[in-house]
C-alpha cells in the first residue's frame, strides 16, 4: 500500500534544484499536470494552460489523435502506451516522475488501470484521495451508498432479489461485451425483471451469470441534475461548479419517437453516456444541493481522511417534493466540459469562467505558494 510519506518524498524531490535544469524557473513551473488521455482529458489540460501550467497526457496507442494533433495545443508532453493498464510499468512512472507530474484520476483510469494498481503500484502524486475511487464500485464495502448514508442524504431503496420488488425499479448489470459499463433496464415486478432479464440475455447484452450481482434501485421520478463540485483541503471551501446532464443513446433517440413507435419498435435502451448538456437550477434550490455536497464531504473526512479531495459529483434527481435523490456518486473528476460555459455558479463565485480543470490548476498553484501540495496529494 503506497503511504501518504511515500507520495511526499516525491513531491519533495520535485523542488530539488537539477544541474542545468529549470534553475531559472518559479516553483510553479517545475510541476506539471498529468492525465489518461480519455474522459475529460481535455478540460484538465485546457484548465491548466488557463493558468500557466504545463500539461501531460498518457495515450492509447490508436486513441492518441485527438491529443496529439487536433488539441495538440493543451499538451506539452505526450507519452503513448500500448494499453492504458500499462500507465504503472516501471519506465512510465520514471518519465512522469521526471516531467514532475501531479496526476489528476479519472473514470477512465480508475478502470482501465484498476483500483489494486492505482493503491500499491502507482507511485506518482495525485490530486485526490487514490484511495476512495473504489468507494464509487457498488460492490465494495464502504461504498457511495454507504457513504450517502453516513452524510445523511436522500437515495433510492435498494432491493436485495428480484422477488422484493414492489414498485418501479433500475436494474443495473455488468455489460456482457464491455466488461467496464453496465447495462440497465426497467421493471416493476418479478415477472417483469424475469422477462427483460431474459429478453437481455437473449439479444446478447448481459450474461445470466452477472444477474447475482445485479444492482435493484427503486427508479427515482423527477428532474435530472448531475450537481459538480470541488472541495479544498486548504481552505474548506467547497466549490459549487454548476449543473449538467447527460445524452444517453439509444435512450436519447428512441425518447424522440411518439409513444407508439416506441411501444412497436420493443426495443430496450442501452443507456449509453455520449454527450452533456448544462443545466441551471431555480435558485431557491441552489442551497439544498450545497448542503448536500457539503454534508458528502464533512462524511468523506470521517470515513476516508483526509477527504474528497478535489473534484467530485452528485448525480441524482429532483422530486415532485423538491427532494434532491442521489443515485450515483462521481469520486474524481466528473467528465462534464459543458458546465463551464453553460452552467454560471462558477462566473457568479470569480467573475470569470472556471471550468473543473482550471479549478484543479488553481488549487496545485494555491498549494505551491502556500508549500502544502502534501495537503491535496496521495
Amino acid at each position: 500500500m503506497i503511504e501518504h510519506h511515500d507520495i511526499q518524498r516525491i513531491i519533495d524531490s520535485y523542488f530539488t534544484p537539477r544541474p542545468l535544469a529549470h534553475h531559472n524557473r518559479s516553483a510553479a513551473a517545475t510541476v506539471r499536470v498529468g492525465v489518461l488521455g480519455s474522459h475529460s482529458a481535455l478540460e484538465i489540460g485546457y484548465g491548466a494552460k488557463q493558468e500557466g501550467l504545463e500539461t501531460v497526457v498518457i495515450c492509447e496507442k490508436g486513441r492518441e489523435k485527438i491529443y496529439q494533433h487536433l488539441y495538440r495545443n493543451l499538451f506539452d508532453h505526450l507519452i503513448i502506451i500500448d494499453q492504458f493498464a500499462d500507465l504503472v510499468n516501471p519506465d512510465i512512472q520514471e518519465q512522469l516522475r521526471d516531467l514532475r507530474t501531479i496526476f489528476v484520476p479519472n473514470r477512465s483510469f480508475a478502470s482501465y488501470v484498476g483500483y489494486d494498481k492505482i493503491e500499491q503500484d502507482f507511485l506518482i502524486p495525485l490530486l485526490g484521495n487514490r484511495y476512495m475511487l473504489r468507494a464509487e464500485e457498488r460492490t465494495a464495502s464502504r461504498n457511495q451508498y454507504y457513504l450517502l448514508d453516513r452524510a445523511k442524504l436522500q437515495r433510492p431503496h435498494l432491493f436485495s432479489s428480484s422477488e422484493a420488488i414492489d414498485r418501479t425499479v433500475i436494474v443495473k448489470v455488468q455489460e456482457r461485451e464491455r466488461r467496464l459499463e453496465r447495462a440497465f433496464f426497467f421493471v416493476s415486478s418479478p415477472k417483469t425483471f424475469a422477462a427483460a432479464a431474459a429478453q437481455a440475455i437473449a439479444e446478447g447484452r448481459i450474461k445470466s451469470d452477472d444477474l447475482a450481482d445485479a444492482i435493484i434501485e427503486e427508479y427515482v421520478q423527477g428532474a435530472l441534475f448531475n450537481a459538480n463540485f470541488f472541495w479544498s483541503p486548504l481552505t474548506d471551501d467547497l466549490d459549487f461548479l454548476g449543473f449538467d446532464r447527460r445524452i444517453q443513446t439509444d435512450l436519447d433517440g428512441l425518447l424522440h419517437l411518439p409513444a407508439k413507435e416506441q411501444l412497436e419498435l420493443q426495443r430496450r435502451p442501452q443507456n449509453i453516456e455520449i454527450g452533456h448538456i448544462g443545466v441551471t437550477m431555480r435558485e431557491s434550490q441552489l442551497e439544498r444541493i450545497w448542503d448536500a455536497g457539503r454534508r458528502f464531504v464533512d462524511a468523506c473526512r470521517v470515513e476516508y481522511p483526509p477527504g474528497i479531495i478535489g473534484l467530485f459529483a452528485l448525480q441524482g434527481a429532483i422530486t415532485r417534493k423538491l427532494e434532491f435523490v442521489i443515485f450515483d456518486v462521481s469520486l474524481r473528476i466528473p467528465g462534464c466540459p459543458c458546465v463551464e460555459p453553460t452552467s454560471p455558479y462558477m462566473k457568479y463565485k470569480y467573475f470569470k469562467e472556471v471550468g473543473p480543470g482550471r479549478r484543479v490548476a488553481m488549487e496545485i498553484l494555491h498549494a505551491i505558494r502556500d508549500n502544502s501540495l502534501g495537503k491535496i496529494i496521495t
